[in-house]
């Protein structure tokens, strides 16, 4: 099951790498201790059978995708040279590779004119966008959904920024009269609208936030970790193509190649519109910027040292599969999304599973529509336990789900019978990233199918 056929690519590729210093006098390089290398590795092979099969469409847990394999093949190849994206001294040909790369990213959003890089995942990205945000509009509050990234709260701590939570409508999306109430007390710097949360792939009408912006002057952030690379997919709904549309307006836009793009982790990005906020990166370095008088990538990034591989493997992916509309990534965005509404479309129809609303990206929510005991309604603590039995025995059939703990007014349909202990219950959550989920969507409901026999 795992790919290996394109390792011979991967040897042609170094001889390639090495002939390109051939002109080098020899050098008696270490032993490479082959056989002890071998036995190391089968042992790490080994080790590594306690893990979930990530790679295979029945783990539709969390969100894990697997690289492609140039991505992989790439990243390998640079290892050879181990370059350091900081200074041009440390990856001169990897940190062109990371320009374009990002630049293309960029594009992708509607921006020519700009400022970014690769950093090591959305929490470093959305960490130097609310660095920026505070630079920018000192004294200011950050606001962001109840079902925003839990980072944003964590970072403003870091940052020592006030931090509020915005309530979520029934679809999980910013509200936007309790959105309005915040901004007119006037101290509101910066609006997070979540372009995909990682709970259930709800997007923020980001159209309409835009439209507040206009009256009260904040500074808008898109986190688009997760949900950033479906502005190139022709799938989706009416609002959630309102608010890709508009991601060209947004002040930062922070998307993760790790997720969707297909990249080992880790690697993020971090984009502004206006590249004048350089200037709160500017500092000196009295040994690393020497060397070229083009700009060094340490000198627009709070990081430091960073892996040349990263920017090397993005740019690959990159090459073989361009960030267009109607290509062949495109269309694996979409394949996920299909999928999503597949599986959404089979749960509702089902009388045994509650459902929340309509997926938006490649993330569909769901509970086990439990039986009422007698004399009383059925209520969140046993849906809360049905969800923990499916979990566990989904998984003994094969099929890797995820929990969630969710309001429970995301079950609108439902929300009004259930008796309440508590305001949220567990529930179950399916991330169907893979564009092969949905080739695999008959198998995963099957499995669903019987489980739900046993255990509803």
């Amino acid at each position: 099951m795992l790919e290996k056929e394109t390792l011979a690519i991967l040897t042609k590729a170094v001889e390639r790498l090495e002939a390109g210093f051939a002109g080098l006098p020899p050098m008696n390089a270490e032993a490479p201790q082959r056989e002890r290398i071998a036995e190391v590795l089968q042992e790490a092979a080994e080790r590594l059978h306690d893990n979930f099969p990530y790679f295979h469409p029945l783990y539709a847990g969390q969100m894990l995708k697997p690289p492609h394999p140039v991505a992989r093949l790439a990243y390998a190849l640079a290892m050879w040279i181990n370059p350091n994206n900081h200074a041009l001294d440390g990856g001169r040909a990897s940190s062109a590779m990371e320009k374009e790369a990002v630049a293309e990213i960029a594009a992708m959003f509607g921006w020519k004119s700009f400022l970014g890089h690769l950093c090591g995942g959305g929490t470093m990205a959305n960490l130097e966008a609310l660095w920026v945000a505070r630079e920018t509009h000192p004294a200011k509050a950050v606001v962001a959904s109840t079902q925003a990234h839990y980072t944003h709260k964590r970072i403003s701590k870091v940052l020592k920024l006030d931090f509020d939570e915005v309530a979520c409508d029934e679809r999980g999306r910013m509200d936007l009269l309790a959105l309005e109430r915040q901004l007119e007390r006037g101290d509101v710097g910066t609006v997070v609208a979540t372009m995909g949360t990682t709970a259930t792939g709800a997007v923020d009408p980001l159209d309409e936030i835009l439209e507040l912006r206009q009256k009260h002057g904040f500074r808008v952030h898109a986190d688009a970790a997760y949900g950033g690379y479906f502005v190139l997919a022709d799938n989706l709904g009416e609002s959630a193509r309102k608010a890709f549309a508009r991601l060209a307006e947004t002040d930062s836009i922070v998307v993760d190649p790790h997720k969707h793009g297909l990249q080992p982790y880790g690697c993020g990005c971090i984009l502004f519109r206006d590249a004048s906020v350089g200037r709160f990166y500017k500092h000196d370095s009295p040994y690393t910027y020497f060397s070229s008088a083009e700009l060094h990538l340490g000198e627009i990034s709070l990081e430091c040292s960073r892996p040349g591989a990263s920017a090397v493997a993005l740019w690959a992916t990159q090459r073989l599969m361009p960030l267009v509309r109607n290509g062949e990534f495109a269309k694996g965005l979409e394949k996920g999304r299909g999928a999503a509404l597949a599986l959404y479309g089979k749960l509702k129809a089902s009388g045994n599973w509650l459902t929340a609303f309509e997926p938006e990206l490649d993330i569909v929510v769901f509970a086990p529509r439990t039986a009422a005991a007698s004399g009383h309604a059925v209520n969140t603590r046993e849906i809360s336990q049905a969800s923990r039995r499916v979990f566990g025995a989904a998984a003994k059939g094969g099929l890797h789900l995820a929990l969630a703990e969710l309001p429970v007014n995301f079950f609108p349909d439902t929300a009004r019978s259930i008796g309440r202990n508590a305001e949220t219950m567990t529930c179950l959550r399916s991330v169907l990233m893979k564009p092969e989920h949905a080739e695999w969507m008959e198998r995963i409901w099957a499995i669903l199918s019987e489980v739900a026999k046993t255990e509803i």
